[in-house]
């Protein structure tokens, strides 16, 4: 039952967080009152189980857990009043008062007085209800020095008064990169968990393309908006095959593309068509593109390797990292052969990062290397917190040591 309890408030955690941040206008005092509803859930939820509404039960306990943490800790007659006003005001809260408020939590999180790496950080704290140590994994630092960021930037919301608001629209391209990133860890998070059983958090995924719809409708005119869109329907119109009948994952190459999402398709083609259109191409509308030509491939031995890496060549020139090298590192290996593509990803400062030692192992095992294979293999499952993901790579190893 704990299981589920907590599987129950990692979905809402983003929405409590952001409706009792508005009604408190403190985020730090938010997002303790969630904590302590879900010591209260873990209470009784076992006797009187999940209720029908958890989000709306989570939100009022939350409150009232808010009331009594401002009682308790009431200094001044400020706070005391603060606290009366929340009591006073005990009306149920909706599910559908929450509808903006994500947004209006990430844009305040994505405030230029913090820093970049907290920015994305708290947000996906607040917003992803990553813990501590997902987002440091996330960020390939240490937990304690993660720790430190985030505690710091949300004591700096609240000494600086940053208001809890979706600023206007002169303020808005500012702070639009980092609400970009932000959208789409979250979403990132939702296609690939970084830990759990689970493969996906479907509910992270549709919550990321929600507040993408959102923010295409407050900034239309913005072409990385339409292409972060499209990109993240174009990697969702595959959730369904990317996990086989017994929740295990599937690679890209062997998936059934009968199963892709049509609709979605189609709504990312048309999305990225017009913002191409305007000429002003960045890193989500070419991540997109890459996307756009993977889905235009029947099968997998029809993919045009050539194209998908121009892309990536045009997408390492606007926005160098060592992820994106690695990622091309693997066209190069489809058209250029593994030798190649081992050089290259030789080359990259990735070892926290279980994916290198997949793509590296993979590799050691095309060129013959089983040896050095399976030492790689075996630093990518060291490194690997996510159950499914484990499984894969360990089906792998062992494919390769029964050879």
């Amino acid at each position: 039952m704990s299981a589920e309890i907590a599987r129950v408030f990692r979905a809402e955690y983003g929405r409590a967080v952001a409706v009792l941040a508005r009604f408190l206008g403190d985020l730090s005092l938010a997002e303790e009152a969630v904590q302590d509803a879900f010591t209260t859930a873990l209470e009784r939820w076992p006797h009187d189980g999940v209720p029908p509404a958890p989000a709306g039960w989570i939100i009022t306990t939350a409150r009232h857990r808010a009331i009594d943490r401002l009682r308790r800790e009431a200094s001044r007659d400020r706070r005391h009043a603060d606290a009366m006003r929340l009591l006073a005001s005990d009306e149920p809260i909706e599910e559908h008062d929450v509808n903006d408020d994500q947004l209006r939590l990430i844009f305040t999180c994505c405030h230029p007085s913090l820093a970049p790496e907290a920015q994305l950080a708290l947000t996906l704290r607040l917003i992803g209800g990553l813990t501590t140590a997902e987002i440091a994994r996330a960020f390939l630092v240490p937990e304690s020095t993660m720790g430190q960021r985030l505690s710091r930037a949300k004591a700096k919301i609240r000494a600086a008064g940053i208001p809890y608001r979706v600023p206007d629209a002169a303020q808005r391209p500012a702070r639009l990169r980092f609400v970009l990133a932000v959208i789409y860890l979250v979403f990132n998070e939702g296609y690939s968990a970084t830990t759990g059983e689970a493969l996906m958090r479907a509910a992270l995924c549709d919550e990321a393309i929600r507040l993408g719809r959102l923010l295409l409708a407050l900034m239309p005119e913005e072409s990385e908006v339409a292409g972060l869109l499209s990109l993240m329907l174009f990697i969702d119109a595959r959730r369904a095959a990317r996990a086989d009948e017994h929740g295990a994952f599937v690679r890209l190459a062997d998936q059934d593309r009968s199963a892709w999402n049509g609709a979605r398709l189609a709504e990312a083609r048309a999305l990225l068509r017009a913002c191409l259109a305007r000429n002003a191409p960045g890193a989500y509308q070419i991540q997109a593109a890459i996307n756009a030509v993977h889905s235009d491939a029947t099968e997998a031995d029809a993919t045009d390797w050539p194209q998908i890496l121009a892309l990536y060549d045009r997408l390492m020139a606007i926005n160098p990292s060592p992820v994106v090298a690695l990622n091309r590192a693997v066209v190069v290996a489809e058209i250029d052969g593994p030798a190649r593509a081992l050089d290259i990803v030789d080359e990259l400062a990735l070892d926290g990062y279980h994916p290198f030692h997949a793509v590296r192992a993979d590799l050691l095992r095309r060129l013959g290397l089983d040896a050095d294979a399976s030492l790689a293999y075996q630093a990518a499952i060291s490194r690997c917190a996510n159950a499914r993901e484990r499984e894969f790579l360990e089906r792998r190893l062992h494919e390769l040591r029964a050879n």
